[in-house]
């Protein structure tokens, strides 16, 4: 048990599979996931938007492959990107082999509805003979005919028996490099339906509330539904599904693992709602930061406080922090200690070096860590 027991999240144990050379499940951090919403066989445009998935950090990227445009396609981006790519196959089995054959690291398919058994064992041969992880993608919105006539409607239960029935189909063809989805776009839906399958199975979860919305509702709505599931311990991987361009959805991804303490990656900025107590524009100031730091990558925690009733207590707890004071000066704060002042004219600049210093000298000393870490003595040691 931690010092502070009220912010441990116990996971939920699940075996782990490898997407690619990344691994989903077990011990391993949650990955975030988005997809790219180009026409595939436009090789240009789709790289073009998993290149700023990459930069916003994401760690899987799924591409639509409906023809055999696309999966033709494929092979070139699977090479040209910098992370693993699953291919979204939806009813023609053949797309599926044709993927797995390109390189895709992961078929999301659901094998009840891809035909015959004849065909599950095709689709299966090609993702062992590729390296390929399968994940079952259950969606309320296409749940099976006979599970909504013996249900009346889509509901948790027939969720989970859609997504059990799937697993039994590939478990029957020997394979277990599996994760799961089980989505909906109504929150207490999914909630419930990803709840009933942690406890019927153990295979890694991928979540996400589907068809969210826009940025702003879309955000609120994923933030709650997958909030209270990771809370809970649920889950290994997530794709926040926006109305928005692909690297939208890998930040607010991030962002939501950032506040349960989940995923550390990037500036975590704390800001007040600003009041007339401010002695400068909060709200200006922290538009500016985020997008003049947005190109840092190391974790670590800035307090941006308009006053001195919050900003030294709030101060404490981050990296750096700066608090509003008279006469256009204001209280910089480093490592939680109070160290000196800054003018108005020079505070946006001023602070951005700061945490572009204090980003490096962490990246130098985990540097050091590792290099200590691989050396012969230490090895002996």
């Amino acid at each position: 048990m931690s010092v502070r027991p009220y912010r441990d999240i116990h996971r939920r144990v699940s075996r782990q599979i490898m997407v690619g050379d990344v691994p989903i499940g077990g011990d391993a951090p949650i990955t975030v996931q988005t997809m790219t919403n180009t026409l595939t066989h436009d090789v240009s445009g789709t790289l073009d938007q998993i290149r700023r998935a990459e930069e916003a950090g994401v760690d899987i990227v799924r591409v639509s492959c409906p023809d055999k445009e696309s999966t033709a396609a494929l092979k070139t981006i699977v090479r040209e990107a910098n992370v693993p790519i699953v291919a979204d196959i939806h009813f023609h089995y053949k797309r599926a082999l044709e993927a797995a054959d390109a390189g895709a690291a992961c078929l999301r398919i659901n094998p009840g509805n891809i035909g015959s058994s004849d065909r599950v064992r095709d689709v299966v041969r090609a993702a062992k003979d590729n390296g390929c992880a399968i994940r079952i993608g259950v969606n309320a919105g296409s749940l099976e005919k006979d599970l909504l006539e013996k249900y009346g409607e889509p509901c948790p239960d027939a969720m989970v028996e859609s997504a059990l029935d799937h697993i039994r189909i590939l478990e029957d063809n020997d394979f277990f490099n599996t994760k799961i989805s089980c989505k909906a776009s109504d929150v207490f839906l999914a909630v419930a339906a990803y709840q009933g399958l942690a406890e019927a199975c153990d295979y890694p979860l991928h979540l996400g509330i589907t068809e969210a919305g826009g940025l702003r509702d879309g955000t609120v709505k994923s933030s709650v539904g997958l909030g209270m599931l990771l809370w809970s311990g649920i889950g290994d991987t997530i794709r926040v599904s926006l109305s928005a361009q692909p690297e939208e959805e890998v930040k607010v991804g991030f962002s939501i693992l950032k506040s349960l303490g989940l995923r550390h990656r990037g500036v975590r900025i704390v800001s007040c709602p600003s009041c007339a107590r401010q002695g400068f524009q909060v709200i200006k100031t922290v538009e500016i930061l985020e997008q003049r730091l947005s190109h840092i990558a190391t974790p670590l925690s800035l307090s941006i406080i308009g006053c001195v009733v919050n900003g030294p207590g709030e101060a404490r707890e981050t990296d750096i922090g700066l608090t509003g004071g008279g006469n256009g000066k204001h209280m910089v704060y480093l490592s939680g200690v109070t160290d000196h002042h800054v003018a108005d004219d020079r505070m946006v600049d001023h602070i951005v070096g700061l945490v572009e210093q204090k980003a490096a000298e962490i990246e130098a000393a985990k540097a050091a860590q590792d290099a200590k870490k691989d050396s012969p003595t230490e090895a002996a040691e």
